[in-house]
């Protein structure tokens, strides 16, 4: 079973199935009642998808569901291991079968007695070695290596690739009479392309399982949810450790996501003013510089006892009547949980006929009127002020300096040489 992220009552439902993280009317949710009518039988299983969907989390949901659950569940990944090894691997050996077999040596057929077998990217099997496997599924023996007395098998086959094993069959590199022989209950996993409301929900998953309880920006949020994660769930675990590990202050900003998260917002934001009539949430609003900015007060530190308030209760809810566009299917309840108080909302783009925009001053004019609203409401502390505005305080001090030998006498001249 998985740890929720938060614990309050505002806290997202969420579905756990022996490690499968999912939300309601996500496509897992069907594949998991699938799995469950398959893991009753003693039927081979096929898993196909993308690398990083969760294939071997699959595998164990099924294992654990099972009769077999009691007994042994022995991975075997067929592309890590060497070719001239691979049969001793799964078959094992007896003393003298080759150079250097000073004993014999069980192989991984014999560890899933009466458990599961599972063998990981199947696809890289060599082809003499899918004739014995084929063997072994249809008479339910096995010879080890440099034996000729046949011993009793008792496994359940799970397999999986990421290959399209149709098309290796039609190319010659995989047994046609294989490929039936393991395609009695396939199971495609879908990407987390297909099912980005998930993607908030691993997300949570995974933070709080590193013990994490700083909350995310809403646009944190959107940009999870936006991404296509080519890499799947393994590029996201990989981005929580990241910024569990790279991140600064004690809230997750865009600044903190890599470029590849970043850049795809920016040009969904560009394609989005190049095509007339876009819809609210795909176009890009250009902010209006405030007159007076509020900023959230800061997040509290995580405090390390056992009493430690939930995540729900740390942080603020987001502000009425400015949603962020996070897509379609995902739980408010979740959001709250997850992110911060909501940044005052955004104005449309204004463009007056034959009258250029001046961006880059409209830029300075917005980041000063935020600079001296945190230098304010700070009281003039310098890094109390970059901690609001999600900066190291040596940048906060930098354009401090650079504003005052460009405007001379100015509310931020004097910030600076305080």
């Amino acid at each position: 079973m998985t740890t929720n992220a938060s614990h309050g009552p505002d806290a997202a439902p969420q579905d756990h199935h022996h490690g499968l993280v999912f939300g309601p009317g996500s496509p897992l949710g069907a594949l998991v009642r699938t799995c469950e009518r398959i893991a009753r039988s003693e039927a081979t299983v096929l898993l196909t998808g993308e690398t990083g969907t969760g294939k071997e989390v699959f595998a164990r949901a099924i294992h654990a569901s099972s009769p077999r659950a009691s007994r042994p569940l022995v991975p075997v990944n067929c592309g890590a291991i060497p070719e001239a090894l691979l049969e001793s691997e799964l078959f094992g050996h007896v003393r003298g079968a080759f150079t250097g077999a000073m004993a014999s040596r069980r192989g991984r057929v014999a560890a899933a007695e009466g458990g599961t077998l599972f063998l990981d990217e199947v696809g890289e099997l060599p082809l003499a070695l899918q004739v014995k496997l084929l063997r072994v599924l249809q008479e339910r023996t096995y010879e080890p290596v440099g034996s000729t007395e046949a011993v009793p098998a008792d496994f359940r086959l799970v397999a999986a690739t990421n290959r399209d094993l149709s098309a290796e069959v039609t190319a010659g590199r995989f047994r046609r009479d294989l490929y039936y022989r393991l395609l009695v209950c396939p199971l495609e996993i879908p990407p987390l392309r297909a099912r980005k409301g998930d993607a908030l929900r691993l997300f949570q998953h995974f933070w709080a399982a590193r013990g994490e309880r700083r909350p995310i920006e809403p646009a944190v949020a959107e940009a999870l949810t936006a991404y296509d994660w080519p890499g799947n769930v393994r590029e996201l675990e990989n981005l929580v450790e990241r910024l569990s590990v790279c991140a600064e202050g004690s809230v997750i900003r865009a600044a903190d996501l890599p470029i590849a998260l970043r850049c795809r917002r920016a040009n969904d934001a560009t394609r989005a003013l190049a095509v007339p009539g876009a819809s609210a949430p795909e176009a890009a609003a250009v902010p209006a510089v405030p007159a007076a900015v509020t900023l959230p007060a800061p997040a509290p530190e995580p405090v390390p006892s056992g009493d430690a308030p939930s995540t729900a209760a740390e942080v603020a809810p987001l502000t009425a009547g400015a949603p962020f566009a996070f897509g379609e299917g995902i739980d408010p309840a979740l959001l709250r949980a997850l992110t911060t108080e909501d940044a005052p909302p955004p104005a449309e783009p204004s463009f007056a006929a034959g009258r250029p925009v001046d961006l880059p001053g409209l830029l300075r004019r917005l980041e000063d009127a935020y600079i001296t609203a945190a230098l304010a409401r700070t009281g003039g502390n310098k890094k109390a002020a970059a901690d609001l505005l999600g900066l190291q305080r040596t940048t906060l001090v930098e354009k401090l300096r650079r504003r005052s030998r460009e405007a001379g006498s100015t509310p931020l001249a004097h910030a600076a040489q305080a």
